[in-house]
């Protein structure tokens, strides 16, 4: 017998993922632009990220093997942390000692369906975690906004 199985696009996985992480926040949005446009900025680690994330001072890929990067991330507020990062076209996850994010995008509802997820990892997560959730939406909010304008800026 066989199941039927619906097939998850990338941002639909991400949304899973969010999910099983406790305190996860998820934010979705459609970019009225192409998926090339929409990827370009959200894929340059080190030239976008630090505008997109308000918390991040820079980051630094030190290694990069394909899809797999290493990346150093330094915060505004001191913290530093060391990524690794599954990066291909339409799909981004990291996981550093303290926080794990994620992004996806695919071509749909009239331009390009894009994704983020972040959340905190260690001691208290999971008691923290509708607290978390709560906080973390308007600052997914927030990074969805910023992307659209740096897409419409390029």
């Amino acid at each position: 017998m066989s199941w039927p199985v619906a097939e998850l696009d990338d941002v639909r996985r991400l949304a899973v993922l969010a999910a099983a992480l406790p305190g996860a926040f998820f934010a979705e949005t459609v970019v009225d632009a192409p998926f090339d446009d929409v990827w370009a900025v959200a894929a340059d680690l080190e030239g976008e990220w630090p505008r997109l994330l308000r918390n991040v001072r820079s980051v630094r890929v030190s290694r990069r093997a394909g899809e797999h990067v290493v990346a150093d991330l330094t915060g505004r507020f001191g913290l530093r942390d060391t990524f690794d990062v599954v990066l291909r076209p339409g799909w981004c996850v990291m996981q550093g000692s303290r926080v794990t994010g994620g992004m996806a995008a695919v071509p749909g509802g009239g331009g390009t369906r894009f994704a983020f997820l972040g959340a905190l990892r260690g001691p208290g997560t999971r008691t923290a975690a509708p607290v978390l959730r709560r906080v973390g939406r308007p600052l997914g909010r927030g990074l969805l906004e910023r992307l659209r304008e740096r897409v419409e800026s390029r």
